[in-house]
């Protein structure tokens, strides 16, 4: 282009002869940044009334995509920081100092059921006497008797898989150190030991909302914002331990969505280690795989998994072999959960359970029969949706739907065992005010918790006000579920799946061809598509 055909490219006077001529390379490429991206504060009711503190939804002539700095997954990681802050903000009445018995010595101030009453508990400040950490001892070899109610006594140890004893007892090693430096400020040692604690499960929260992000894509990065500001963040983050199962499983879906199937096993096996769950999440992929003829994927993935299992393991089981099976027998052993469905039957009806009352160490073989038998219904129905979906579901679709019936048919759901839900919620049902609510409820049922805690007696809540709200969360639960097999029986519904999108978590499904095996039976093929039929042989005339 010469400067007489520059036209608008041209700057200052056209009488100058020393003007100076802009003139492009080549032709200039649209701005397509912002093409199909999901932008929240105009597209969702809720987000745009909130974007008003900030100045509005975004401008119609914004330009998106550009930002150096304050990218998406940074801002939102920003936002968990803000909601991991004022999770350390609830826990911390329960690290008020005091002096406590008759010789004034200073020890944690929990007087008047601080814990209940603050509602700031957390399995980790009670664990490091009673699995004796302060003590410097290691997990799985150190043992200890614990006292039955009936007078006799059982030997204990660390109660946890071993990849939370071994957290455990690095953080303890961690406080410990700087308890003895003289110059560095100074506290009670478990206060440094759950602060140690505190900061690996913020880091660990933030992989999980990097993670999200990313399995996210770029076209619903946002969708992520709801794992970094969800209300359970705020209320269990630091409860306890399971944040680390779930920066594990969500960085484990996401190599399997970059088709990296050895790593993704490697990081569900280590999750496996840490809390079973993130082991689980190789069900939908076995189901998933088998439809679409990637079971190559799914064997390195599995075998990667049941590798690192071992290795992580296999050591504590020789060692100390009581210690690694504590875990196993403890939850044999424990009878159904305060916010188990069985509990809340059990709460409102006057009825026993399945095996009546027991003796102190009995095992609740019934309960823990049914709780297999409903689990194994669950997988099998998740399994037979998978393969009779008009369209092959995606993978966050059944990861929630398993790790969800779950939580529902199994006798413990822990409080904090809601964490694990939310990733999965928010890549499968990505409707944010639906999980607004839902986290909220969740959330909420923390409150009561604490109050049936307290006892009646101390001004505290009946237990029918806990499991009541308890059961509204079961029906929360239920009701996402519902929502997600709606959207897998009908896909045309699935924010996920506009404008051609197949699965941002799929990795070597994504795009694959919907190939069951011959050998399914007509009931596992997919509804409304014709079976093929295998070729008749040649005969002879």
């Amino acid at each position: 282009m010469t400067a007489d055909s520059a036209g608008p490219d041209d700057t200052g006077d056209a009488s100058d002869p020393h003007r100076r001529t802009l003139v492009s390379p080549g032709p200039v490429a649209p701005d397509r940044s912002s093409v199909d991206r999901d932008l929240p504060s105009r597209t969702d009711p809720m987000v745009r009334e909130l974007s008003r503190t900030i100045g509005g939804p975004i401008g119609a002539h914004a330009v998106v995509g550009r930002a150096r700095f304050f990218t998406p997954v940074r801002a939102m990681l920003l936002m968990a920081v803000v909601f991991l802050a004022l999770g350390w903000f609830a826990k911390a009445p329960c690290l008020q100092q005091g002096p406590v018995g008759e010789d004034g010595g200073i020890g944690l101030d929990w007087s008047g059921q601080r814990q209940y009453v603050a509602m700031c508990y957390s399995d980790t400040v009670p664990l490091y006497g009673a699995e004796r950490l302060d003590r410097g001892e290691f997990p799985y070899k150190a043992s200890w008797e614990e006292e039955r109610a009936d007078g006799s006594t059982q030997v204990r140890y660390m109660e946890y898989p071993v990849l939370s004893g071994i957290y455990q007892y690095v953080s303890m090693v961690i406080a410990k150190a700087w308890h003895g430096v003289p110059w560095l400020p100074s506290a009670l040692q478990v206060v440094v030991y759950f602060n140690v604690v505190a900061l690996g499960l913020a880091v660990a929260w933030l992989v999980t909302v990097w993670a999200s992000a990313s399995l996210a894509g770029r076209r619903r990065v946002w969708d992520a914002a709801l794992v970094a500001c969800s209300p359970l963040v705020a209320v269990h983050a630091f409860t306890n331990f399971d944040a680390l199962a779930t920066a594990f499983a969500a960085t484990g879906l996401l190599a399997w969505a970059r088709r990296r199937p050895v790593l993704a096993g490697v990081l569900l096996g280590l999750g496996g280690a840490a809390k079973l769950y993130p082991l689980m999440l190789l069900g939908p992929l076995l189901v998933l795989c088998l439809r679409s003829a990637r079971m190559r994927e799914f064997g390195r993935t599995t075998a990667a998994a049941a590798a690192t299992w071992v290795a992580v393991n296999l050591p504590i089981a020789v060692l100390f072999p009581n210690g690694w099976a504590e875990f196993f027998r403890l939850n044999s052993e424990r009878p159904a959960d305060p916010d188990s469905i069985y509990n809340v039957v059990m709460s409102f009806t006057g009825w026993t359970g399945f095996d009546g009352p027991l003796a102190p160490g009995e095992t609740p073989s019934t309960l823990n029969a049914v709780s297999l038998a409903a689990f194994v219904a669950v997988c099998v129905g998740i399994a037979w949706l998978a393969l009779r979906a008009p369209v092959r579901p995606r993978v966050a679709q059944l990861c929630f739907l398993l790790v969800a019936g779950f939580l529902l048919t199994n006798k413990v759901w822990s409080p904090q065992y809601s964490l694990w839900l939310v990733p999965l919620a928010v890549l499968a049902l990505p409707h944010r005010r639906i999980l607004l609510a839902w986290m909220a409820l969740d959330a909420f049922v923390w409150v009561p918790r604490m109050f049936y805690y307290l006892g009646v007696s101390n001004k505290g809540l009946p237990e029918q006000w806990f499991t009541g709200t308890v059961l509204l969360r079961d029906l929360a639960v239920i009701a996402l579920c519902v929502l997600v097999v709606r959207q897998i029986l009908r896909p045309g519904e699935d924010l996920v799946r506009a404008r051609g999108v197949d699965d941002p978590v799929g990795g070597p499904l994504d795009g694959a061809p919907d190939a069951p095996p011959r050998w399914l039976p007509r009931f596992l093929t997919p509804r409304g598509r014709p079976r093929e039929r295998e070729p008749e042989p040649a005969t002879s005339g």
